[in-house]
Formats: C-alpha cells, structure tokens, sequence
C-alpha cells in the first residue's frame, strides 16, 4: 500500500507511542454485558459482564462500578458470584465476571458497567489510555411478555484486518427466546451519556491519503456500516493500520398482538486491529437458505478457498450450535488449520423444540494463515428454518343440528400450546410444502376458533365441534376443514396445514344462491335474489308446497332492522326495488313455512357483492367482498370478471368484459393500469366499473346451479385523485342521553362508559363523496390543541366505549368516563381525508352527597361516615370483611358519588377545633373507589373516640369534569354521632 510521507509519520509516532505506553498503560479492549433470568418466580437475573483485554497489560479486569437500574450499584469484582479469565490469540484475554441480582419489580433497567481504562493507543479517539471504558444493556421487566433473556455473541470482539481490504466481522449474536434482533451503529461512551473525546467514524477521511477512492475497488469513498437484520460489520476499506474502537448496539424486539416491541439492547464495544499487508481475506460459498421439517436431519458441507492458496481455518457459530438439546455440531472441532479448499461438515438432528416462527442464523468464519502479515476473515450468514410437521388423522363428520364434529390424531409435538381449526366451502387442493406453513392467504379458508393442544390435565386434545357459534351451519354447503398447530411466544411457529377432511350439511333449509345486483341507483336500485327450496327435509313432517318471506337487511352483515319486503310468496325469486345500491350493499334471509303457514326454518344470510376501489397515479385498485354462505374461491373456476367503461370510443359509456383475476392466487384485488388493452389511464376522466364473482355450495346436489354468478354494483374511481370529500354533517351524541337520568337508574359500581356518536354525509352535489371510511378525533379534555386520531370507522354512527392500550386496539381500555371531545372527517377511497367537523363535547355530571347521622357502635350497619352509596351483593357474609359504607333500605342509585377523583375531608368541633382531616391523595386501598369515600369511624387524629352529638364538617372535593374550573367544589355541613 501506499501512502504520503505524512500518513507513514502519523504512523511511526502512533505506534512509538503505543509502544511507551503499554508498560503502564491499562488495558480494556472490547466487551458487553449479557443478562439471563434465572428464575420464573423473582425477577432474578444473572448478569455476565464481559472484558477483552490487553494481555500485555498487568492490570486486572473487574476493578470497576456495576449499576442495576434501580439504585443499586458496587464494585464488580467485591460483588460477583465467580470469575474466569481464558487466554485467546494475539494478545487477548477474555474476562467474565458474573453477578446475581434481583428486582422488585417491573420496569426498564439499563444495567452500566465502567472500568478505567481503555487500552493505549486507539487511533480514532483521543487519549484512549486515560478513558474510561463504559458498557450498558437495557431490560424491559414486564409479565406481559413473560420471562426474557438478553442476546448472546458467540464470535470475540476482536478481530483484525488489513490496509485497503474491506473489513468484516459478525458478532454472532443469537437471542435464546427467539426474538428478532436488529443491529444499529453507535459510538462508544467513556462513562453514561458521555461519549469517548473526539470520536471519528473509521472511514474518517483523516485516515486516508486519497478519500474518495477510499473503497476496496479504489472507485468511491470508504463506507462503514451493520447490517441491521444479519448484524455483518462492513468497513470498505481501512486506510490507516492501527488500532480502532467501534460500538454498536444489538436491540431485542417481540411481537404481541402484532404490534413490535423492544424488549431491552446490548452495546457491544469492539477493537478493530488494521495491518499493512498484502494479504487478501479468504472466500466462503454462500451456503444456501434451507427449510427442514422437524425431526430431520441436516448434514451440509461447508467450503472456503483463499485466493492467494494460503491455508484456512474454518468454524461456524449460532444458536443451534448452543443447544443443550440436540445442539448441531460441525467437524472439525475444534477448527484446525486446512488447505484450500477447506471444508467443516455441519450436522444438525432436529426436533419439535427447535420448531420456531423466525429462521436460525449459522455464522460461518473463515480465517486465513499466510505465512507471514495479517490474517484476514469472510463471514457468511446461513439460514436454516425449522418448521413443524402437519397434525394427521383428520376426518368431519355431520351432527345433527346443522353442526360437524372434527376429529385428530394427538399431535407429535408436545411443545405446541394450540390447534387452528380452518374451514371453507368447497373443497380447495393445495400441497403444504416449501417452508409455507400455516394457511395460505389466499385459499378462501376462515379460521373459526383455536384450541389447547394439551388438556389441563396434559392430555392431547383431538377434537371439535363446529356449529358456527351455536348458529348452525349453512343448509347444503360443503364444509372442508383443515388444522394448523402453532407454537407459543416468543420463538412461535407453524405446523404445515393438516390433509382436507369435508362433511355436508343437507338442504332442509331454503338455499340462497343468488344476490346479483342489477341496477346500480342511489333510489332505484334492484336486486335479484334467487334460493332453491329445502329438498332434504321430510315431506310427510313438513308437507308442502312451500311459501316463502324474504327479509332484507342493509350492509355486508349483522342481523339488526330487517325489513320483510316479500311475504307468502310461492316463487324460489325475487327483485328486491327502491334501493340505494350506490351507498350500500344489502343481504338477505329466507323464511319457509309449511302449507299451512308454520314456520320451519330460514336461510344462511347471504349478501351482494360490494366493491371498493383506491386511486393512484394512472391506475385504480379495486377490491370487493360479499358475506355468503358459498365459496367464493374455486379450485376449478378460480377467476373473477371485471367490467369497465371508457374502452369504446364510439360507445364509451357501455360497459365491456376487460380481465379476470386468479382470486386463489391475488385475492379479491385486481390493479387497472390499462394494460389489458395498452391504453394508460387517463388522470381526466371517471371510470365505472363492476365485477362478477364465481361461488359453489360444492354440494353434488346443487351443482346444476354453479358457479353461482353475481355482481357487485358500479363503481366510480377517478386516478390521481386528490379532491377530498365534504365534511360530515349532522355531527352528534344521541339526543335521547342525559346523563343525570342515566346514572340514577345504574348502580355506584356502574363503569360501563360508551359515547354514541352519529352523522351524515353531505349530499350537496358539489361534493365529491366517493367516501370509504370517516375518521374518529378525540380528547378526554376540552382544550384549544387539535384532537388527536382515535379510530377509523364504517358506517354513519359510531359507540365510543374503549381506548386504545400500548398494543394497539387488540388489547383496548374500557371508557371511564362520558367526558370528551370529538371531531370527524370523510375518507375517501384514495385516502383524500375532509376537513374537520366543529367539535362537540360531553361532560360528566358529577356528584357527591353526605349523611348527617351515623351511628358507630361495631354493628356493621352504618359504622362509619362515608358518601352515600351503596354495593351490590352479600354486604357481610360468613368469613368475609364487614363492608365499610352506608346501607340505606330503598337506596337512591341518584345519590351515588359519581365522577370524584379527590376528596379532603375535616372534621371540627362546636369551637372550629380540628379534630379529625382525611386527604384520600395520601391514601391507598385495593378497594375500588375505597379512597374517596372516606369511611371515617368517629375518632381524632389521635385515635381518641368522640361522644354522641354534633359536629362539623368541611369537604373539598376535586371532580372529573371538561372544564379545570369545574373541577373543584367545597361543601360544609354537620354530622350527629349516635353511639
């Protein structure tokens, strides 16, 4: 390599001074700290803090301050359990001291380890001998994720490289729960939040003679950098030989409720050791990415060669490697030093405990022996994925009552903690193979209801009834099920689906099989429903013929405010008129009677097919959906039809067949760019469009009727729309809510908290409302800062009774109060949002009302002076605590205390002397709502008991309300005591 006169004496003097140096200087090259609970009871921790360290140093590693987070600090060496120091290359000894402590309770804790110092003679940081050598890790306590352990890195933190070459290391880290990991750059501290002095990145151009060709092809400026998902450090490449300390910082996520948390870090600080050399690093072949099935087995063989022919030691790292259960292995090993091409045999018997959601990282090193200089590396990341075997034995059997009951073998993997239980109409063939476990998107299954593997008791669960919630079935379909084993958090997985198993419900019930919309109107719209009669059931019990009501319902779903449209009708169809079918898709019910008029059963609920669609520049996505009780995935005829206007130029209007779409393969989706016909949309106009859907019963007996066909209604979209609707209008609570009337008729306990919000949309023809969703605003308090999100809803109305928790809605807070503000806004389908509604608000109507006698002589009945209230159940049952408030026969819910968050209560005798003061802020109870009541017993402050007779009281009580200058009201009055 060469390099100006400048850089060789920057050199000289470096190394000179290193040099002077080590006979005194001290000693700290590279480290971590690593945690791992040790118990499932206490918060117990083990804690290994790690040191490389100088072995030309005479100073002793673990002199240093330890902190847990929680106050709780000491010297490392005084305090640790053992100690254990092992000798590596190229002057490098390994410390670890480890450290038990426990926490009292949840919370996150970055645990601090600093120790002076650093190692003499680091180049890209100033004065490295004199600073302090700073480590941290964070934990995240919380039994909502269960017990939790820190990564581990199996690869040193020392490593060398040369001049010129691109640099690599990978620490090898694995996460023994099977989290993910992710790799971040940061720079190493001296001491907490105090990074190390003049700090430069190791591609600093102060490194290099000629900066941008800096690179390892001399054709761009070096780069340093992680890869945040495999964690490779990339440093392309040294300009300066020398000694380098990097950082950077390994952070844990799990996933709950499907939303990622970090769980806790590990800072890594590691030395970088750059020759002058000409050796060039050796060459791995890039295993490929392999999938197994539990219980096989994997024997690969693992090849680097060198391009100047010098020999190679060759190793691999990564969690399997660490399994106490049957761990992988590779030989040779320990590695030895091998010509080229070397080879180490990898073998790996895998079982059910190695099944997880995420693939294994095996980090493959190798490492050249030239004769003389540097020894250079190459890490290879291989993937291997253990996925877990299909559950067997699967068969359906039809019940009586429209249910099937499912049956299994018991599971061969006893670590799955549930069983999926999947089904569809109609059978769908598919292969479960390749590492695609679970269930296909796209494959028309529903998952119904998951299952224990494992009883209570420990034994195997193996079967299932299936009656749709106690619903029943749909008459005539064919019900194929398949089953799924997942495995618990944090590694998680999926089994292969289980074989198809199918049972048929029979046709004793009216069989809907069309609701094809014919007429697209915001008031005329029509619809054709069409059913077969119910063939199956006994004509002697239920003679015929057979008349008919048909009851309509406005959305995809729900069984709320029908409206019979057709009633003792003998027909098997009906055009259902009068319809807004532009804002709305309807679905339908049929009811049968006997020829005498009594009823026998009805239908499933099936619905028309509705259709969305979203803009973007020169293209429209369109999606559609229908509630049926038919499948609307086929394995024989799996294409749905779409029609779009504006393909004619003559007849632009029409409407004309332009594509399908494999709905098993892309799902109810399909992107107009114009590419069926190579016209690009234009940004100008509107385009209508309809689709047509594809279903079957997949019953034999209704097989003359398939495929089903019917069509959604016509739809407008406009690409590159940025026009966004008109606000909502009619923005309000229910009219018929008052609060106070509300609450006198719930008890003091009442916590059920809901706000039901309604409005309109603007039909001015001004606007343009192609409105797919409305936008919910909201804050607990009435204040002039905009309202923050709260939901995204469908519909005109909404009943506000939760809240969002950490997690996201999966895992909501109930209401606690009526209190709030709200606002609105439109949506459209290519997510233009309105502006927003005026803001209305609600408020609470607070109250607390006192007793002016209590009786306190150890009865149990009015013991004590409290707010009038009043609980339900057994108020002082055999064994339990005497319950401390007011019973009061006939008790006024309306003089509940209702929305107190805090009271100050005194008490004063004739002359204005105090004798008793409560503040329930400084008061705790597990008791709900036990704070506020008071619950005085008659005696001072000093415990003294006061006779019979008059007293008063001053009450200060702070209530939860809008507006801050409502919140604080003060009441006086007196209290008789009776003894």
């Amino acid at each position: 390599m060469v390099h100006s006169l400048r850089i060789k004496c920057l050199l000289l003097l470096t190394f000179l001074l290193f040099l002077a140096d080590r006979s005194f200087a001290t000693h700290i090259r590279a480290g971590e700290i690593i945690a791992e609970r040790i118990s499932s009871t206490t918060l117990t921790y083990r804690f290994s803090v790690i040191g490389y360290t100088d072995t030309g140093s005479s100073v002793i590693f673990g002199g240093g301050e330890i902190e847990f987070g929680d106050g709780v600090r000491g010297n490392l060496a005084e305090i640790s359990e053992s100690n254990l120091t092992i000798q590596l290359e190229d002057e490098v000894a390994y410390n670890v001291f480890t450290v038990i402590h426990t926490f009292q309770g949840p919370g996150r804790y970055v645990v601090r380890y600093q120790e002076s110092n650093r190692n003499a003679g680091v180049v890209n940081m100033s004065n490295s001998v004199d600073t302090p050598f700073y480590i941290e890790t964070a934990l995240l306590i919380d039994p909502i994720f269960g017990i939790n352990n820190t990564p581990v890195f199996l690869i040193p933190p020392v490593d060398k490289g040369a001049e010129g070459a691109t640099f690599l290391h990978n620490p090898g880290a694995y996460d023994p729960d099977g989290d993910s990991l992710s790799y971040h750059i940061t720079i190493p501290k001296q001491r907490f939040d105090r990074e190390v002095n003049d700090y430069k990145d190791p591609n600093d151009p102060t490194f290099y003679t000629n900066y941008l060709e800096g690179n390892q092809e001399r054709d761009g400026p070096p780069t340093f950098k992680i890869d945040s998902i495999t964690g490779t450090l990339e440093w392309d490449a040294p300009g300066l030989m020398g000694e380098y300390n990097v950082a950077f910082v390994v952070k844990e996520w799990r996933q709950l409720e499907g939303e990622w948390f970090e769980l806790g870090s590990v800072v890594r600080d590691m030395q970088i050791i750059i020759e002058e050399t000409d050796n060039n690093p050796p060459q791995i072949i890039q295993p490929m990415e392999i999938c197994v099935e539990a219980g096989g087995t994997i024997s690969e063989i693992i090849v680097a060669t060198d391009p100047d022919g010098h020999p190679v030691t060759l190793e691999a790292f990564g969690g399997p490697l660490e399994f106490l259960v049957s761990p992988a292995s590779f030989s040779p090993d320990p590695p030895t030093v091998q010509p080229v091409p070397a080879e180490i045999e990898f073998e790996w018997q895998t079982d059910c405990a190695h099944v997880r959601e995420r693939p294994y990282e095996i980090q493959i090193k190798a490492r050249d022996e030239p004769p003389i200089g540097a020894r250079l590396v190459d890490f290879k990341t291989w993937l291997i994925r253990v996925v877990a075997p299909a559950p067997t034995g699967l068969t359906a059997t039809k019940l009586s009552q429209r249910r099937i009951q499912l049956d299994w073998d018991g599971y061969s993997c006893g670590n799955a903690d549930k069983i999926q239980i999947w089904r569809r109409v109609d059978s769908y063939d598919f292969l479960p193979e390749d590492c695609v476990v679970g269930m296909p998107a796209n494959a028309g299954y529903e998952l119904i209801d998951v299952v224990n593997n494992n009883s209570l008791a420990g034994d195997k669960i193996t079967s299932y009834i299936d009656g749709d919630d106690g619903m029943g079935l749909a008459p005539g379909a064919n019900y194929c099920y398949r089953i799924v084993a997942t495995f618990p958090k944090p590694g998680g997985g999926e089994s292969y689906a289980s074989t198809e198993a199918c049972a048929q419900i029979g046709v004793e019930a009216p069989v809907i099989l069309n609701v094809d919309v014919t007429n697209t109107s915001e008031t005329n719209g029509e619809i054709y429903v069409r059913w077969e009669e119910p063939f199956d059931l006994d004509p002697v019990l239920f003679p015929g013929p057979y008349t008919y009501d048909v009851v309509r319902f406005q959305g995809l779903s729900g069984m709320e405010d029908g409206d019979t449209i057709a009633t003792n009708i003998a027909a098997t169809e009906f055009t259902d008129t009068g319809l807004n079918t532009t804002a709305f898709p309807y679905h339908y019910l049929i009811y049968v009677y006997e020829n005498n008029g009594t009823y026998i059963d009805s239908s499933f609920p099936a619905s028309s097919p509705w259709l969305d669609a979203t803009s973007d520049v020169e293209k429209i996505t369109l999606r559609w959906n229908a509630e049926v009780p038919w499948s609307n995935v086929l394995d024989d005829q799996p294409y749905h039809r779409i029609w779009r206007d504006n393909v004619d130029d003559f007849f632009p209007d029409d409407l004309y067949l332009i594509d399908s779409t494999h709905v098993g393969q892309q799902g109810f989706v399909y992107v107009d760019n114009g590419s069926f016909n190579g016209v690009p949309l234009s940004d100008e106009l509107v385009y209508r469009y309809y689709i047509e859907t594809k279903g079957s019963y997949g019953n034999p007996d209704l097989a003359t009727y398939d495929p089903l066909l019917n069509k959604s209604q016509i739809l407008g979209a406009q690409p590159n729309d940025t026009i966004p609707p008109c606000t909502p209008v009619d923005f309000s609570f229910d009219d018929s809510f008052d609060c106070q009337s509300f609450l006198a008729m719930q008890e003091c306990e009442f916590n059920d908290f809901s706000n039901h919000l309604f409005w309109n949309q603007d039909g001015a023809s001004s606007c343009d409302n192609d409105i797919s969703s409305y936008n919910i605003y909201y804050a607990d308090e009435d204040t002039d800062e905009e309202l923050p999100f709260l939901v995204n809803v469908e519909g005109t109305d909404f009943v506000h009774d939760e809240m969002p928790s950490s997690g996201g809605f999966a895992n909501p807070l109930p209401l606690t109060s009526f209190k709030g503000c709200y606002q609105i806004a439109a949506v459209d389908r290519s997510g233009n949002i309105s502006a927003r509604s005026e803001k209305i608000c609600r408020d609470n109507c607070p109250s607390i009302k006192m007793p002016n006698t209590f009786t306190p002589n150890g009865d149990g009945i009015n013991d004590v002076f409290t707010p009038f209230y009043s609980r339900t159940g057994n108020v002082n049952g055999e064994g339990e605590v005497p319950k401390i408030e007011t019973f009061i026969s006939g008790f006024d819910y309306a003089d509940c205390p209702r929305f107190v968050e805090e009271v100050i209560f005194n008490v004063f005798d004739r002359t204005g002397g105090l004798l008793y003061s409560y503040n329930s802020t400084e008061e705790s109870s597990s008791e709900e709502n036990q704070e506020i009541l008071i619950n005085w017993d008659g005696t001072t402050d000093s415990g003294r008991e006061l006779e019979s007779g008059v007293y008063y009281y001053s009450l200060e009580v702070t209530f939860n309300v809008l507006r801050p200058e409502d919140q604080n009201k003060k009441y006086k009055g007196w209290i008789n005591i009776v003894r």
